[in-house]
Protein backbone atom coordinates (compact mmCIF):
# COMPACT_ATOMS: atom_id res chain seq x y z
CA UNK A 1 0.00 0.00 0.00
CA UNK A 2 1.03 3.62 -1.16
CA UNK A 3 1.94 5.47 2.06
CA UNK A 4 -0.17 8.58 2.35
CA UNK A 5 1.63 11.78 1.69
CA UNK A 6 3.74 9.99 -0.96
CA UNK A 7 3.62 10.92 -4.54
CA UNK A 8 5.33 8.56 -6.90
CA UNK A 9 7.71 9.66 -9.66
CA UNK A 10 5.32 8.61 -12.26
CA UNK A 11 2.26 9.91 -11.35
CA UNK A 12 3.43 13.44 -13.16
CA UNK A 13 5.60 13.70 -16.02
CA UNK A 14 7.71 16.31 -14.30
CA UNK A 15 7.58 16.04 -10.35
CA UNK A 16 9.91 19.15 -9.96
CA UNK A 17 7.76 21.35 -12.46
CA UNK A 18 4.49 20.14 -10.52
CA UNK A 19 6.46 20.78 -7.14
CA UNK A 20 7.33 24.22 -8.37
CA UNK A 21 3.47 24.92 -9.14
CA UNK A 22 2.27 23.82 -5.59
CA UNK A 23 4.64 26.47 -4.21
CA UNK A 24 3.64 28.98 -6.62
CA UNK A 25 0.47 28.46 -5.15
CA UNK A 26 1.27 27.81 -1.78
CA UNK A 27 3.61 31.21 -1.24
CA UNK A 28 2.58 33.48 -4.39
CA UNK A 29 -0.74 33.25 -5.08
CA UNK A 30 -2.83 32.19 -1.43
CA UNK A 31 0.24 32.84 0.79
CA UNK A 32 -0.45 30.32 2.85
CA UNK A 33 0.51 30.96 6.48
CA UNK A 34 1.57 28.63 9.70
CA UNK A 35 -1.75 28.21 11.67
CA UNK A 36 -3.90 28.56 9.34
CA UNK A 37 -6.82 25.78 8.15
CA UNK A 38 -6.96 24.69 4.60
CA UNK A 39 -9.61 22.33 2.82
CA UNK A 40 -8.38 21.19 -0.99
CA UNK A 41 -11.74 20.19 -2.68
CA UNK A 42 -10.62 17.40 -5.29
CA UNK A 43 -11.72 14.46 -6.72
CA UNK A 44 -10.30 10.98 -7.02
CA UNK A 45 -8.24 11.32 -10.53
CA UNK A 46 -6.73 14.61 -9.20
CA UNK A 47 -5.25 13.39 -5.33
CA UNK A 48 -1.77 12.89 -6.57
CA UNK A 49 -1.42 15.79 -7.42
CA UNK A 50 -2.96 17.88 -4.92
CA UNK A 51 -0.88 15.94 -2.46
CA UNK A 52 1.92 17.54 -3.37
CA UNK A 53 -0.17 21.04 -3.05
CA UNK A 54 -0.90 20.08 1.09
CA UNK A 55 2.70 18.60 1.31
CA UNK A 56 4.06 21.79 0.40
CA UNK A 57 0.92 23.71 2.61
CA UNK A 58 1.83 21.68 5.80
CA UNK A 59 5.87 22.82 5.31
CA UNK A 60 4.84 26.13 6.13
CA UNK A 61 2.80 25.25 9.10
CA UNK A 62 -0.66 25.21 7.77
CA UNK A 63 -3.37 22.31 8.87
CA UNK A 64 -4.28 20.89 5.42
CA UNK A 65 -7.47 18.54 4.61
CA UNK A 66 -8.34 16.63 1.44
CA UNK A 67 -12.21 16.74 0.78
CA UNK A 68 -13.00 14.15 -1.85
CA UNK A 69 -15.43 14.12 -4.68
CA UNK A 70 -16.61 10.99 -6.53
CA UNK A 71 -14.85 10.85 -10.13
CA UNK A 72 -18.28 11.90 -11.85
CA UNK A 73 -19.40 14.52 -14.31
CA UNK A 74 -18.55 17.62 -11.96
CA UNK A 75 -19.33 20.18 -15.11
CA UNK A 76 -22.85 20.01 -13.50
CA UNK A 77 -21.65 22.32 -10.06
CA UNK A 78 -25.10 23.75 -9.53
CA UNK A 79 -26.21 20.17 -8.69
CA UNK A 80 -22.92 20.15 -6.60
CA UNK A 81 -23.71 23.58 -5.01
CA UNK A 82 -27.12 21.97 -3.54
CA UNK A 83 -25.13 18.90 -2.41
CA UNK A 84 -22.20 20.09 -0.56
CA UNK A 85 -22.65 23.75 0.60
CA UNK A 86 -21.26 23.27 4.27
CA UNK A 87 -17.66 21.68 3.15
CA UNK A 88 -16.28 25.49 2.87
CA UNK A 89 -17.50 26.06 6.74
CA UNK A 90 -14.55 27.03 9.22
CA UNK A 91 -11.73 27.40 6.83
CA UNK A 92 -9.41 30.35 6.37
CA UNK A 93 -8.16 28.97 2.56
CA UNK A 94 -10.35 26.70 0.17
CA UNK A 95 -9.05 25.45 -3.13
CA UNK A 96 -11.16 24.29 -5.59
CA UNK A 97 -9.28 21.75 -7.75
CA UNK A 98 -11.39 19.36 -8.69
CA UNK A 99 -11.40 17.94 -12.76
CA UNK A 100 -13.80 21.07 -13.72
CA UNK A 101 -14.39 23.99 -11.70
CA UNK A 102 -16.79 23.45 -8.67
CA UNK A 103 -16.48 27.87 -8.40
CA UNK A 104 -19.85 27.77 -6.12
CA UNK A 105 -22.84 30.30 -5.77
CA UNK A 106 -23.96 30.18 -1.86
CA UNK A 107 -21.10 28.50 0.09
CA UNK A 108 -17.75 30.23 -1.68
CA UNK A 109 -19.28 33.87 -1.70
CA UNK A 110 -20.35 33.23 1.62
CA UNK A 111 -17.15 31.93 3.07
CA UNK A 112 -15.06 34.74 1.06
CA UNK A 113 -17.22 37.22 2.59
CA UNK A 114 -16.74 36.27 6.06
CA UNK A 115 -13.09 36.39 5.31
CA UNK A 116 -11.60 32.96 3.62
CA UNK A 117 -9.56 32.99 0.80
CA UNK A 118 -10.65 31.35 -1.98
CA UNK A 119 -8.92 29.66 -5.11
CA UNK A 120 -10.47 28.30 -7.99
CA UNK A 121 -8.12 25.54 -9.37
CA UNK A 122 -9.61 23.64 -12.13
CA UNK A 123 -7.33 20.43 -12.88
CA UNK A 124 -8.72 19.49 -16.17
CA UNK A 125 -5.44 19.25 -19.57
CA UNK A 126 -5.94 17.30 -22.47
CA UNK A 127 -2.57 16.09 -22.98
CA UNK A 128 -1.72 13.92 -20.01
CA UNK A 129 -0.06 16.95 -18.24
CA UNK A 130 -0.49 18.09 -14.26
CA UNK A 131 -2.17 21.18 -14.33
CA UNK A 132 1.06 21.97 -11.74
CA UNK A 133 3.51 21.40 -14.19
CA UNK A 134 2.52 24.17 -16.60
CA UNK A 135 4.73 27.57 -16.90
CA UNK A 136 1.86 29.87 -17.58
CA UNK A 137 1.83 29.94 -13.62
CA UNK A 138 5.37 31.64 -13.10
CA UNK A 139 3.55 34.36 -14.79
CA UNK A 140 4.39 37.90 -13.08
CA UNK A 141 1.15 38.44 -11.03
CA UNK A 142 2.22 42.12 -10.99
CA UNK A 143 2.84 42.38 -14.63
CA UNK A 144 -0.83 40.44 -15.22
CA UNK A 145 -1.97 43.26 -12.68
CA UNK A 146 -0.49 46.37 -14.65
CA UNK A 147 -2.03 44.90 -17.99
CA UNK A 148 -5.60 44.12 -16.54
CA UNK A 149 -5.36 47.47 -14.75
CA UNK A 150 -4.56 49.45 -17.80
CA UNK A 151 -7.54 47.36 -19.98
CA UNK A 152 -10.14 48.32 -17.11
CA UNK A 153 -9.40 51.83 -16.81
CA UNK A 154 -11.48 52.10 -19.99
CA UNK A 155 -13.97 49.13 -19.34
CA UNK A 156 -15.46 49.83 -16.03
CA UNK A 157 -16.60 52.88 -17.30
CA UNK A 158 -18.01 51.91 -20.45
CA UNK A 159 -21.53 50.53 -21.49
CA UNK A 160 -21.05 48.38 -24.38
CA UNK A 161 -18.07 46.38 -25.66
CA UNK A 162 -17.63 45.19 -29.05
CA UNK A 163 -15.45 42.17 -30.55
CA UNK A 164 -13.97 41.98 -34.55
CA UNK A 165 -10.87 39.97 -35.49
CA UNK A 166 -9.74 39.50 -39.38
CA UNK A 167 -12.24 36.14 -39.55
CA UNK A 168 -15.54 37.94 -39.64
CA UNK A 169 -16.36 38.14 -35.68
CA UNK A 170 -18.21 40.80 -35.25
CA UNK A 171 -20.04 41.17 -31.54
CA UNK A 172 -21.63 43.17 -28.72
CA UNK A 173 -22.41 43.38 -25.45
CA UNK A 174 -23.63 45.18 -22.58
CA UNK A 175 -22.80 45.91 -19.17
CA UNK A 176 -24.64 48.40 -17.82
CA UNK A 177 -24.71 48.10 -13.88
CA UNK A 178 -21.85 45.17 -14.21
CA UNK A 179 -18.60 45.76 -12.43
CA UNK A 180 -15.75 44.47 -14.40
CA UNK A 181 -12.50 43.08 -12.33
CA UNK A 182 -9.52 40.63 -13.00
CA UNK A 183 -7.92 37.40 -11.82
CA UNK A 184 -4.22 37.20 -11.61
CA UNK A 185 -3.90 34.05 -9.03
CA UNK A 186 -3.24 35.99 -6.24
CA UNK A 187 -6.66 35.96 -3.37
CA UNK A 188 -5.11 39.28 -1.89
CA UNK A 189 -5.74 41.21 -5.29
CA UNK A 190 -9.09 39.37 -5.48
CA UNK A 191 -10.22 40.35 -2.27
CA UNK A 192 -9.88 36.89 -1.29
CA UNK A 193 -11.28 35.53 -4.41
CA UNK A 194 -9.00 33.83 -6.68
CA UNK A 195 -8.26 32.08 -9.72
CA UNK A 196 -5.98 30.38 -11.77
CA UNK A 197 -7.19 31.59 -14.72
CA UNK A 198 -5.27 35.36 -15.48
CA UNK A 199 -7.73 37.56 -17.21
CA UNK A 200 -9.87 40.72 -17.17
CA UNK A 201 -13.58 39.02 -16.52
CA UNK A 202 -17.05 41.03 -17.10
CA UNK A 203 -19.91 39.73 -15.95
CA UNK A 204 -21.97 41.42 -19.10
CA UNK A 205 -25.80 41.42 -19.26
CA UNK A 206 -27.16 37.62 -19.91
CA UNK A 207 -29.53 39.12 -22.86
CA UNK A 208 -28.06 41.72 -24.78
CA UNK A 209 -25.16 39.88 -26.75
CA UNK A 210 -25.58 40.34 -30.69
CA UNK A 211 -23.44 39.35 -34.12
CA UNK A 212 -21.43 36.50 -35.21
CA UNK A 213 -18.44 34.98 -33.55
CA UNK A 214 -15.39 33.02 -36.16
CA UNK A 215 -14.08 30.74 -33.16
CA UNK A 216 -10.32 30.04 -34.29
CA UNK A 217 -8.97 29.40 -30.69
CA UNK A 218 -9.86 26.89 -28.15
CA UNK A 219 -13.39 25.28 -27.38
CA UNK A 220 -12.57 25.19 -23.31
CA UNK A 221 -12.86 21.73 -21.83
CA UNK A 222 -12.95 19.91 -25.45
CA UNK A 223 -9.46 21.46 -26.65
CA UNK A 224 -8.29 23.19 -29.63
CA UNK A 225 -10.45 24.58 -32.73
CA UNK A 226 -9.34 22.48 -35.96
CA UNK A 227 -10.79 24.66 -38.16
CA UNK A 228 -12.67 28.22 -37.67
CA UNK A 229 -17.07 27.75 -37.53
CA UNK A 230 -19.21 30.54 -37.49
CA UNK A 231 -21.62 31.11 -34.18
CA UNK A 232 -24.52 33.01 -34.65
CA UNK A 233 -25.97 35.11 -30.89
CA UNK A 234 -29.14 37.14 -31.03
CA UNK A 235 -30.55 38.32 -27.39
CA UNK A 236 -27.73 37.05 -25.49
CA UNK A 237 -27.89 33.77 -26.26
CA UNK A 238 -26.65 31.28 -29.18
CA UNK A 239 -28.95 30.84 -32.02
CA UNK A 240 -26.84 28.94 -33.91
CA UNK A 241 -23.63 27.00 -34.28
CA UNK A 242 -21.97 25.82 -37.88
CA UNK A 243 -21.91 22.41 -38.17
CA UNK A 244 -18.24 21.88 -38.86
CA UNK A 245 -16.45 18.47 -36.96
CA UNK A 246 -15.87 21.43 -34.06
CA UNK A 247 -19.21 23.20 -34.28
CA UNK A 248 -20.65 19.49 -33.91
CA UNK A 249 -18.21 18.90 -31.14
CA UNK A 250 -19.61 21.91 -29.17
CA UNK A 251 -23.22 21.19 -29.71
CA UNK A 252 -23.11 18.23 -28.31
CA UNK A 253 -21.18 19.16 -25.32
CA UNK A 254 -24.14 22.23 -24.80
CA UNK A 255 -26.50 20.00 -25.40
CA UNK A 256 -25.47 17.05 -22.58
CA UNK A 257 -26.34 19.94 -19.94
CA UNK A 258 -29.96 19.60 -20.78
CA UNK A 259 -30.78 23.05 -19.83
CA UNK A 260 -31.47 25.87 -21.76
CA UNK A 261 -29.75 28.42 -19.94
CA UNK A 262 -25.94 27.37 -21.09
CA UNK A 263 -26.49 28.59 -24.22
CA UNK A 264 -26.82 32.14 -22.79
CA UNK A 265 -23.45 34.42 -22.70
CA UNK A 266 -22.51 35.30 -19.45
CA UNK A 267 -19.00 36.42 -19.06
CA UNK A 268 -16.62 38.86 -21.42
CA UNK A 269 -12.97 37.69 -20.65
CA UNK A 270 -9.21 39.06 -21.84
CA UNK A 271 -6.05 37.10 -21.71
CA UNK A 272 -3.75 39.07 -19.58
CA UNK A 273 -1.00 35.98 -19.06
CA UNK A 274 1.87 36.38 -22.14
CA UNK A 275 3.40 33.16 -20.23
CA UNK A 276 0.06 31.32 -21.33
CA UNK A 277 -0.31 29.28 -24.79
CA UNK A 278 -3.66 28.35 -26.64
CA UNK A 279 -3.20 24.89 -27.95
CA UNK A 280 -6.00 23.57 -26.65
CA UNK A 281 -3.94 21.26 -23.81
CA UNK A 282 -5.43 23.17 -20.85
CA UNK A 283 -8.91 25.62 -20.86
CA UNK A 284 -7.34 27.71 -18.12
CA UNK A 285 -4.09 28.33 -19.94
CA UNK A 286 -6.25 29.08 -23.22
CA UNK A 287 -8.14 31.42 -21.26
CA UNK A 288 -5.58 33.54 -19.76
CA UNK A 289 -3.57 33.65 -23.26
CA UNK A 290 -2.31 37.22 -23.46
CA UNK A 291 -4.03 38.38 -27.58
CA UNK A 292 -6.87 35.99 -26.41
CA UNK A 293 -10.60 37.23 -25.40
CA UNK A 294 -13.31 34.55 -24.41
CA UNK A 295 -16.86 34.08 -23.78
CA UNK A 296 -18.15 32.48 -20.36
CA UNK A 297 -22.00 30.84 -20.94
CA UNK A 298 -24.21 29.64 -18.06
CA UNK A 299 -23.79 30.99 -14.91
CA UNK A 300 -21.99 33.84 -13.91
CA UNK A 301 -23.01 34.51 -10.15
CA UNK A 302 -19.54 34.07 -8.74
CA UNK A 303 -18.14 36.63 -11.19
CA UNK A 304 -21.07 39.38 -9.83
CA UNK A 305 -23.52 38.44 -12.55
CA UNK A 306 -27.18 37.23 -11.95
CA UNK A 307 -27.39 33.83 -13.69
CA UNK A 308 -28.13 30.44 -12.65
CA UNK A 309 -27.20 27.49 -14.44
CA UNK A 310 -25.67 23.92 -13.84
CA UNK A 311 -22.68 24.97 -14.91
CA UNK A 312 -19.98 27.57 -16.81
CA UNK A 313 -17.76 27.27 -19.68
CA UNK A 314 -15.59 29.01 -22.17
CA UNK A 315 -14.78 29.34 -25.56
CA UNK A 316 -11.83 31.43 -26.70
CA UNK A 317 -10.88 33.80 -30.12
CA UNK A 318 -7.52 34.88 -31.41
CA UNK A 319 -5.99 38.07 -31.94
CA UNK A 320 -9.15 40.75 -31.83
CA UNK A 321 -9.90 43.94 -31.48
CA UNK A 322 -11.95 45.28 -28.69
CA UNK A 323 -13.84 48.37 -28.33
CA UNK A 324 -15.21 49.91 -24.96
CA UNK A 325 -17.81 51.77 -26.12
CA UNK A 326 -16.21 53.40 -28.98
CA UNK A 327 -11.86 53.90 -27.61
CA UNK A 328 -10.21 50.80 -28.85
CA UNK A 329 -8.05 49.40 -26.39
CA UNK A 330 -6.81 46.20 -28.26
CA UNK A 331 -6.23 45.44 -31.68
CA UNK A 332 -5.13 42.24 -33.32
CA UNK A 333 -4.36 40.57 -29.77
CA UNK A 334 -2.13 44.30 -28.55
CA UNK A 335 -3.22 46.23 -26.22
CA UNK A 336 -3.42 49.54 -27.35
CA UNK A 337 -1.06 51.88 -25.67
CA UNK A 338 -1.87 55.19 -27.16
CA UNK A 339 -5.38 54.46 -25.59
CA UNK A 340 -4.23 56.53 -22.66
Amino acid sequence: MRRRGAVPENDMRNLELAKRGAEIVTNDWMQVRSGESVVIVTDEEHIRELELVKQQMESVGAVVELEMRPRDDTRFVGLLDQDHDGVVDDYDVIIGATNYSIVTKPAVKVAVRSGARFLSLPMSTNDDRSILEYDFLTMDPQKSRAVAQELLAFIKGAEHLRVTTKLGTDLRFRKIGREASYFNGMAKDGRGFASSSFEVYVPIEEDQTSGTGVLDGSLGYLGKVDKPFKILFEGGRITEIEQSPCGTKLSKYIEDFNDPRMYHTAEFGIGTNSFSHCDGNCYIEDESSYGTFHIGFGRNIALGGEFEADGHFDIIFLEPTIYADEQMIMKDGVVVKAAK
